[in-house]
């Protein structure tokens, strides 16, 4: 009998209504190997899941880095239990939005004002709006991934039903890479509405870049904006605008805001949000109180735990225990780490006879079977302690060998019980 039986038949089935079975392409077939992945999560707590055929994991997704604190927090759902008794969507505003607008005011450099949608694509958008609005000009520079409405995705290779002339006005600079910003900032000089970039992903920033980068948006008059909706309640308290020292004009907030809870935050200068007024920027539930009563506990949580900074070390922990396994199994000539603690990659390098994703489908048939929820990144969250990173070191230490040996003998594609994943869209 398959290890993932039930998940296999409610993938069958939910194909028959559900294009690619999911609501997001990150958590569907696209990213886990058919006959080697569970498919449907049936509970969680703390920094475990439990899949719907009762296989056990400790969780390196967290919901796509949105469980911040961990599942099924005990505070963050006591103080949603306690809101939903007396209603959740009003006919008009709740206060529990001011109270939670002044908390990232008080945490976030750069927030003046704030205002709040559901996914990281609500906020980023609304702040792509706001730029144009502010400078009365169209192009847009991007670096990273900033969610799926056209203005956006029409620059990737999933632009699918985007018009070219939006597409147009969006373009890719490299990061860490300021001549490529120059040059677009140059071919476009006195149309660029906004400099939007993820601060940080799988790299670190070089010396001075962001300085460089934001010191351009200013002389050109391009509003500068951070897409924090993966390091914000990650890597600092204000987010990585504090932990780099730069303060951009506009930044977005989501993922782990709310612990899981739907929630997404514009903030930024107020003579920029209060072109708010005039642009639409409106949706029913951006007020909805559960995923802020949420929100509240988990930035008292960022306050007065320093959830942060405990994230950090378990990461640290992890990243010195897994760069010691690859150099002590002399994998490094198809492995190696990056990333910041709080969100780190497991890089798998093309090697003479295979490719990086039949090498990762490999691995994540192997770490799967294991009990190890991950697609190649570690996302951490305040719920994992060391146990759980011992555990996960002591994986790596059984599969390494497994993919080493199925690379080095050539009979990788022997070893694989599924089809080899397929790149979605490369955006980092």
């Amino acid at each position: 009998m398959s290890r993932y039986q039930k998940s296999e038949q409610l993938l069958k089935r939910a194909l028959k209504t559900i294009p690619l079975g999911s609501q997001t392409f990150s958590k569907s077939k696209t990213q886990f190997p058919e006959g080697a992945s569970p498919f449907f999560l049936e509970k969680g707590k703390g920094s475990k899941v439990w899949d719907v055929d009762g296989n056990e994991y400790i969780d390196f997704m967290n919901g796509l880095l949105c469980v911040s604190i961990g599942y099924a927090d005990d505070d963050v759902n006591n103080a949603v239990f306690e809101q939903i008794k007396n209603g959740t969507t009003f006919s008009l505003p709740h206060r529990l939005e001011m109270e939670v607008a002044e908390k990232l005011v008080k945490m976030i450099p750069c927030a003046e004002k704030v205002r709040f949608g559901k996914n990281g694509t609500d906020a980023t958008s609304g702040a792509i709006r706001l730029a144009r609005a502010y400078t009365n000009k169209e192009m847009v520079l991007i670096c990273g991934y900033h969610g799926w409405q056209d203005w956006y995705i029409g620059s990737t290779s999933r632009s699918l039903g985007v018009p070219e002339s939006t597409q147009a006005l969006t373009k890719a600079f490299i990061y860490n890479d300021i001549e490529s910003l120059k040059q677009l900032v140059e071919l476009y000089r006195g149309k660029v509405a906004a400099i939007i970039m993820e601060p940080m992903n799988v790299q670190y920033p070089n010396s001075g870049y962001l300085e460089l980068v934001q010191q351009i948006a200013k002389e050109e008059g391009i509003v500068f904006i951070f897409d924090e909706t993966i390091t914000g309640c990650r890597f600092a308290k204000g987010g990585a605008q504090e932990l780099f020292g730069i303060t951009p004009d506009l930044a977005t907030f989501g993922k782990g805001l709310a612990n899981g809870f739907p929630l997404s935050a514009i903030v930024g200068k107020s003579e920029i949000m209060d072109l708010m007024d005039d642009i639409f920027f409106s949706g029913t539930f951006a007020g909805e109180t559960a995923s802020l009563a949420a929100a509240k506990v988990v930035l008292d949580k960022v306050e007065k735990l320093d959830t942060c900074r405990k994230i950090k070390e378990t990461g640290e922990y992890l990243l010195s225990h897994l760069n010691q396994v690859i150099s002590d199994l002399k994998c490094d000539f198809f492995l190696k780490t990056a990333g910041h603690p709080s969100w780190s990659f497991l890089i798998f390098l093309e090697t003479e006879h295979y490719s990086s994703f039949e090498i990762k489908t490999l691995y994540m048939q192997e770490v799967l079977q294991r009990g190890i929820l991950t697609f190649g990144t570690h996302n951490i969250s305040y719920s994992h302690d060391n146990t759980d990173i011992d555990n996960l070191i002591s994986c790596y230490k059984q599969v390494f060998p497994i993919l080493k040996e199925a690379i080095v003998s050539q009979t990788l594609k022997q070893k694989l019980h599924c089809e080899v994943l397929q790149p979605l869209f490369k955006v980092r």
